[in-house]
């Protein structure tokens, strides 16, 4: 897979090395988990068979919560296994599908949180224009290319690693794989490899980020024109959102704009975004969302009187 490999397995040393910890981690974070899946795979299910959940937001939003179960599924279940034994080992075969996909389903939440930042824009500065600019189509061809957006920065991501040789040593110190943290065990200097993953990874969070603030700058601008019902209704829609991208954009560009480093508080920002955050995506969405709340009242009324009958 690369070149002169001596190295098929890597070691990981985990988040913590007490045992007793590491159960402990292992009790918090399995329930934690559970719930993404559950939460997230509600919203699908919900905006997939409510029809008052028709529009460009909730669609975008049932990919945002397919995109959080997947990006959560990349690292979650491996670590909280992990957890359970002594030694933690991965081949370097699954260790570089796990970046694959770890990236390409960040990187496509990157994008989708852009484009759901575009579509409360459009919603509340061009509302008479809104059903034309955000049509069924335009909203099929924007998720696409969230999509694609994130299988071409994991691959370029990839194309950088698989060059590298690897002769040892063999332990990664994190608790999943990553391109930092594997750079390290390179036999060769990675000082470009790390310049073309900064560019890659670090930019995109950036502009995207910017983007997103721009967008919501404008919108409050804009707000200002309203009426207070008005401005109260834009507010509580785009509040979840902007709660989400703080969560998300936060902790990515802390670990990813900066020199890597391995110290123990970075580790723990990770958790955030790859366990804690995914889990409260659906929780922010649902709570402060009336028309979520009511479909999710509906769904479960429909499976209750179906169990009854």
């Amino acid at each position: 897979m690369a070149r002169t490999n001596n190295v098929t397995e890597l070691i990981i040393t985990g988040l913590f090395q007490d045992p007793e910890v590491q159960r402990a981690c292992f009790a918090v974070f399995l329930p934690v988990y559970l719930a993404t899946v559950v939460g997230n795979g509600l919203i699908v299910l919900m905006v997939r068979v409510s029809k008052s959940l028709r529009s460009p937001m909730y669609f975008f939003l049932s990919h945002l919560s397919l995109v959080e179960i997947s990006y959560s599924s990349t690292i979650v279940p491996k670590f909280i296994t992990d957890l359970l034994v002594r030694i933690k080992t991965i081949s370097l075969e699954g260790c570089v599908a796990q970046i694959f996909f770890f990236h390409f389903f960040g990187v496509t939440e990157i994008f989708l949180l852009t484009v759901m930042a575009y579509d409360r824009y459009v919603a509340i500065c061009k509302p008479l224009h809104y059903t034309i600019i955000m049509s069924r189509p335009v909203c099929h061809r924007l998720a696409a290319a969230s999509w694609l957006g994130g299988i071409i920065h994991s691959m370029v991501q990839i194309l950088v690693t698989v060059q590298l040789p690897f002769c040892g040593p063999n332990v990664i110190d994190h608790y999943f794989c990553d391109l930092h943290p594997l750079f390290k065990l390179a036999c060769t200097d990675t000082f470009v490899e790390g310049v073309i993953v900064l560019t890659n990874s670090g930019l995109i969070s950036v502009f995207s980020f910017l983007l997103l603030v721009s967008s919501y700058i404008v919108i409050l601008v804009n707000l200002r024109n309203h009426s207070a019902e008005g401005r109260r209704k834009a507010l509580s829609t785009c509040a979840s959102h902007v709660t989400v991208v703080v969560l998300f954009f936060g902790p990515a560009i802390f670990l990813y704009m900066r020199p890597p480093s391995t110290f123990t508080e970075d580790k723990l920002v990770a958790v955030f975004y790859t366990v804690v955050t995914p889990m409260l995506n659906p929780i922010i969405y649902t709570l402060r969302n009336a028309e979520v709340k009511i479909a999710l009242k509906r769904l479960w009324g429909r499976k209750v009187n179906s169990g009854v009958e």
